[in-house]
């Protein structure tokens, strides 16, 4: 058993590429030997901003030999049929077993040299490799066939043990000999094979290992940092994209001008992380600090000096472009920035971003007025949700993108808004997702919920929902964001009634989107956002169904209080009664009257086609059952009025033992047809009891 080393030198490749790249490279190898029967026992596989590598471990020097069997025609078949099952084999007729009228070919494959494999193996997996964008390069490039790499491919090094696999691509062709590091050691290097291979770049200033990389940046940044008393603000990503720009990382501290700290720190953060791949700090008292740490790709000879020097230079660039963004977006008022919002199309047919500003102002003003965000003053909140997107507008944003609603939240305290309103205009887009921080003060929630229900409302509107995978406008977020929004705040209204305000009360496009019974109403859109929220709470989903499948019940406060309720009551002894005196009442009712009878269940009603004899005391349990719902549905309809679900639903339990002595003693399908109308109306009844809480029918178990 002995290694592979294979090593595919190139220009550099993009830092965000490099571990996907890293991690098909062994994918694709190992795919392509076990074509041919070999498994290493295992694969190391490494990445650098010039090279993908991996070492396939514990290889045979060649592949077993393999003997495969092949079911022929009968011998009986027709001549033909021997001609093309011979044809297939390779083999003569006397070469072919016969077994109980059958014929059967034994083909022998002898075992081949691993090398021979390997140096089929390497090409494929070249022109096979899904680069997320690749190029042709040099005079092949002429063609659409010629090689695609992510840069040119300028290497090869193949070695099995000590040997060389001779492997040849567009004139490329395998060797010993790879590059170190550019500056340090830009001469070649012979590797003698896997054994070798890490140590020998490492001493030309290579570290092959892109996590050992990421752990010497992480580790060498903090040290830099908490040498002059700062700390780093922990940003992983940033670690794995310096480490996938460099070879050999050495992380250098070096500051800026302090005045450049008036300006938002969210500025500052994005342009040293964004622009120019720097970490950020922060002093021992938690503030963003003057200084930076940058990482360089070379142990420069004057300590990093003049190193640091440049990239000083270019960050006082970068943030004095920053300050004039910020000094020039506050000499005009938002509201007048606000006005620039009509030369932009939100949606082509939802009118422009000023259209969706006015449409959510008046939402957030309705919210706040008819008290289903508590607390909150009507004219703040239209003051914040006119002004909400103006900075859409402004030179940062326009930089920024990230900032959106953060720097308009910087103005507006600049220019002396409401606190109230300069907080609306920066938090009104939270929540981003599932996890994100959910806005609890009146204004930002009013806002908030305005801007996302009326999203929904409008592209529901017009008949543009989420199909399958394919969500172009982000409404699952959107619902998912506005549920958040209801449930964390305890926001009591139905969807029905705030829908239909965002659809300006125009009852007609309304019936198109709310309860319309189609497969894109939102009001099952809404219960399928709320599904997938509750899930991680370990909420049942046929349960959520259950109270939803009730029709109406769009107070989403309310619903989801009765689901917990129910999922708690249903694991309990008066839960399991309840349910199953529910599903034996049920399951004679006809299917025309909510029920669910089999034709099973109603043949055994009747004997011989006539209903079987009185049973005795059958008049007492129906009586019986009468007086029990006389008694649990006024306490059930009271206590659901009162919220008091648990309450309910132990009422109803009381029901079983009645339900239960009514089927032992009385015959639900009498042939007198009174009678038997009169016991389904019954059983309708202890439907329409339990169904005050919950649709059982569309609880499992």
């Amino acid at each position: 058993m002995t290694d592979f080393l294979l090593e595919l030198r190139c220009e550099e490749i993009p830092a965000r590429m490099q571990l996907k790249a890293s991690d098909d490279l062994a994918r694709l190898f190992a795919e392509e030997l076990a074509k041919a029967g070999l498994a290493p026992t295992a694969i190391d596989s490494f990445v650098t901003p010039r090279r993908l590598a991996l070492i396939a471990r514990g290889l045979p020097l060649e592949t077993a030999a393999v003997s495969e069997e092949f079911k022929g025609p009968r011998t009986s078949a027709p001549p033909q049929a021997l001609e093309g099952f011979l044809r297939k084999t390779g083999l003569r007729q006397d070469q072919l077993e016969e077994r109980e009228g059958v014929y059967f070919a034994v083909v022998e494959k002898p075992g081949r040299a691993t090398a021979q494999v390997l140096a089929e193996a390497v090409p494929a997996v070249i022109r096979a490799f899904p680069w997320p964008k690749s190029m042709r390069w040099g005079t092949a490039s002429q063609t659409t066939e010629s090689l695609r790499w992510v840069r040119p491919l300028q290497g090869i090094v193949a070695i099995l043990g000590e040997t060389l696999v001779d492997i040849e691509i567009e004139g490329l062709r395998s060797g010993f000999a790879t590059l170190g590091h550019r500056f340090h050691h830009p001469g070649e290097i012979t590797i003698g094979g896997a054994h070798d291979y890490a140590d020998k770049l490492r001493a030309c200033h290579v570290i092959v290992s892109h996590r050992e990389r990421q752990a010497i940046i992480e580790a060498k940044a903090a040290q830099a940092a908490a040498a002059k008393g700062y700390t780093v603000i922990e940003d992983k990503g940033l670690i794995a994209e310096n480490a996938g720009l460099t070879e050999w990382p050495v992380p250098l501290l070096g500051d800026f001008d302090p005045a450049f700290l008036e300006v938002p720190p969210e500025v500052i953060q994005l342009t040293l992380r964004i622009n120019q791949k720097y970490f950020v700090l922060r002093d021992g008292a938690g503030n963003l600090a003057p200084a930076f740490i940058c990482t360089a790709n070379i142990e420069a000879k004057d300590g990093g000096a003049a190193i640091i020097a440049g990239n000083r230079k270019v960050l006082a660039a970068r943030l004095s472009d920053a300050r004039f963004f910020w000094e020039q977006d506050r000499k005009t008022h938002l509201a007048d920035h606000a006005k620039k919002l009509e030369r932009i199309t939100f949606h082509e047919k939802l009118g422009t971003v000023a259209d969706k500003v006015e449409r959510v102002a008046k939402l957030a003003e309705w919210l706040a007025t008819e008290n289903i965000v508590p607390n909150c003053d009507p004219a703040l909140a239209r003051q914040a949700a006119e002004l909400c997107k103006a900075d859409l507008v402004t030179e940062m944003v326009g930089e920024f993108p990230e900032l959106q609603g953060i720097m308009g939240g910087y103005y507006a305290r600049a220019e002396g808004l409401p606190d109230a309103v300069a907080d609306a205009i920066r938090d009104h887009y939270k929540p981003v997702g599932q996890g994100d921080e959910v806005p609890t003060e009146p204004v930002t929630v009013a806002v908030s919920l305005a801007d996302k229900l009326d999203t929904l409302a409008s592209f529901f509107i017009q008949k543009m929902p989420p199909t399958g995978s394919k969500d172009p406008f982000a409404l699952r977020r959107a619902a998912i964001a506005a549920t958040s929004l209801i449930l964390q705040n305890n926001l009591r209204f139905r969807l029905e009634r705030a829908l239909l305000a965002a659809a300006d009360d125009d009852q007609a496009k309304f019936e198109v989107i709310f309860f319309s019974k189609t497969e894109h109403d939102l009001a099952s859109f809404f219960i399928e956002r709320l599904k997938v929220q509750q899930k991680e709470a370990g909420v049942r989903h046929d349960l959520i169904d259950a109270v939803f499948a009730l029709g109406g019940e769009d107070d989403l406060v309310r619903l989801l209080a009765r689901v917990h309720a129910l999922q708690s009551f249903i694991t309990t002894d008066d839960g399991v009664n309840l349910l199953a005196g529910y599903k034996r009442a049920v399951g004679l009712l006809p299917k025309d009257t909510g029920g669910n009878m089999s034709k099973t269940a109603a043949a055994n009603i009747l004997i011989d086609g006539h209903a079987p004899p009185p049973k005795p005391q059958a008049k007492e349990a129906e009586a019986a059952l009468i007086a029990a719902l006389e008694t649990a549905e006024p306490l059930a309809a009271q206590a659901v009025a009162d919220e008091r679900f648990e309450d309910a639903m132990a009422a109803l339990a009381t029901l079983r033992a009645p339900i239960d002595a009514f089927f032992d003693n009385v015959t639900v399908n009498d042939a007198v047809p009174e009678k038997r109308k009169a016991r389904l109306d019954l059983l309708a009844r202890v439907r329409d009891a339990v169904h005050s809480v919950a649709d059982f029918s569309k609880i499992t178990g």
